[in-house]
């Protein structure tokens, strides 16, 4: 089994329209380990690094602003291939173009409020989850049910 990790975080919209809970069990149902979880208020600093990739956007104040508006859910999901398996669970960015049964494509119609952001590679994944975690934040633990689901 692979333990490659990625970073989902539900946004403010996400949190305010109560949607977390909904967004964690479709992980763990889809067969994914939690590694780390907490609810934060995002400094404008921890934002624009973040988003650093964005920063020449005509966009990227106003996303560095709602992100800071409210709490957001940081997670770190473990398993085989969940980089890429997680963003298709998200959906496109844009959620018009997202499929039913996606996560942005059952509960976002606005690109600006997408509910959720996943990391988009490994790369992208490992730097995200230093930004937001603390090393002694995640939790390696053996779930039973691998042998459930892992060949």
């Amino acid at each position: 089994m692979a333990n490659e990790r990625t970073y989902i975080m539900v946004k403010p919209d996400g949190v305010d329209r109560g949607l977390v809970g909904d967004i964690i069990s479709r992980f763990e149902k889809r067969g994914y380990k939690l590694v780390a979880l907490k609810l934060k208020l995002a400094s404008e600093e921890l934002l624009r690094e973040h988003y650093a990739d964005l920063a020449g956007k005509p966009f990227f104040n106003g996303l560095v602003a709602f992100i800071g508006s409210g709490p957001v859910a940081c997670m770190v999901w473990e398993g085989k291939d969940v980089v890429k398996t997680g963003r298709r669970m998200l959906g496109e960015t844009d959620p018009l173009k997202s499929l039913p049964g996606s996560i942005r494509g059952d509960y976002a119609i606005d690109l600006g409020r997408n509910v959720c952001h996943g990391s988009d590679s490994v790369e992208s994944a490992n730097k995200e989850i230093k930004l937001w975690f603390n090393e002694d934040e995640l939790v390696n633990w053996n779930a039973s049910l691998y042998k459930s689901i892992y060949e």
